[in-house]
């Protein structure tokens, strides 16, 4: 090992140092941070073990950023992807503080730990030990920002068509078992304006609870269409699903509602456009909007996210289940994928840690992930860039 690699830090350490960093993603302004020390981090890093750098603002999101890093010329390679940001947290649930790493009964405790700043620890630790001066096909990093909410710096990425690697692996959580197939997100908030007014004269207000039980009533017809529609049995949720999230509405027992919102989300399998599922949506209400005109809205709360699929005959997915000793698999979550996708690459999503622990109190990367991980991604290099 050289000088240069002895002036960066350890899998622990780095792991460590990217946690210390805040860059939570939230829909809430009081919780949502810029990724751009995160960013600044690992462009250090990568920077000195040679790799060239490329920091991009993200378009409509303020304070976030993507990195790309690059080693090696020509066409095709290797891209190691994953995002920067983190969900918010209660500290009052964590054990530990979130954004320090503890090393306790063989775990590594921390806000990230496997969602997903480790997958970035992993990969600097494993580009110390291989001569990257032997590359024959380009290996590149890509960090992107605010996948928790918008998924806004993959889109960008996306779009913006830089580079085409041969293949992908977005390293999120799945145990290091390759998942070729997800299902798609959306989320929609439907509101019902009613009339105001005292309850002791019903006729005299509109009241916008009663709407939304009709509303609630054909939600419910739509989503058990969807059940005997459609059906795929790699999921282990076979079905696209429904669910109605939050209800907000009302304000008194004595008066009539004026008001009244519910937040949805649908999960459509491979192979269903969003596009489909928002018409099916809006024919199914059609019948209330028109029975009561101007107070039912349907707005989007968050872009969505598409359904993921790669072919499970593809030269990637049998090199990553020989490589890994696990069978392809799909998923009911949703990732980046679609848009890495987009590049023109295979892409699968393949990474260290459970989804488990994604999201939740106590996030932490167990210690018999890390030498199982830094053998597979170092595999997965030597085999697409050497």
């Amino acid at each position: 090992m050289n000088n240069t690699h002895q002036k960066l830090p350890n899998f622990t350490q780095a792991i460590t140092q990217l946690i210390a960093q805040p860059s939570i993603s939230s829909s809430q302004a009081s919780w949502d941070q810029s990724n751009e020390s995160v960013i600044t981090l690992l462009a250090t890093w990568f920077e000195t073990l040679g790799f060239t750098i490329t920091i991009q603002a993200v378009p409509m999101v303020k304070g976030k950023f993507n990195l790309l890093a690059k080693l090696g010329s020509g066409d095709g390679g290797l891209l190691l992807a994953g995002h920067s940001d983190t969900v918010p947290f209660d500290e009052n649930r964590w054990l530990s503080d979130p954004l320090k790493v503890t090393d306790n009964d063989n775990k590594l405790f921390g806000l990230g730990s496997c969602d997903m700043k480790g997958f970035f620890a992993f990969i600097l630790q494993v580009c110390q030990q291989i001569d990257l001066k032997l590359l024959k096909k380009p290996l590149y990093i890509l960090a992107t920002a605010d996948e928790e909410t918008t998924m806004a710096g993959a889109r960008f990425f996306a779009n913006s068509g830089v580079i085409k690697p041969d293949v992908a692996i977005i390293g999120e959580p799945t145990n290091l078992v390759p998942v070729i197939m997800h299902k798609g997100h959306m989320s929609h908030k439907i509101s019902i304006k009613g009339q105001a007014g005292h309850s002791s004269k019903p006729a005299s207000g509109v009241n916008a609870i009663e709407i939304m039980y009709q509303v609630i009533s054909e939600l419910f017809k739509l989503r058990e269409k969807l059940n005997l529609s459609y059906k795929n049995e790699a999921f282990d949720v076979q079905t696209p699903t429904m669910n109605l999230g939050a209800i907000r509405g009302g304000d008194n027992a004595n008066r009539i509602c004026g008001h009244c919102e519910l937040d949805i989300d649908m999960r459509s399998l491979p192979g269903m456009k969003d596009e489909e599922l928002v018409s099916w949506l809006s024919i199914a209400l059609q019948p209330i909007a028109e029975k009561y005109p101007g107070r039912l809205t349907i707005n989007e709360l968050d872009p969505s996210s598409p359904s993921f699929q790669q072919a499970p005959d593809s030269d990637f997915v049998s090199t990553a289940e020989k490589l890994s000793g696990h069978s392809c698999c799909a998923v009911n979550y949703a990732t980046e994928a679609p848009f890495i996708q987009q590049l023109g690459c295979q892409t699968i999503v393949l990474g260290p840690g459970s989804i488990d622990q994604a999201h939740q109190p106590n996030e932490y990367l167990a210690h018999s992930e890390i030498s199982k991980t830094e053998i597979l991604l170092t595999k997965l290099i030597h085999h697409y860039c050497l």
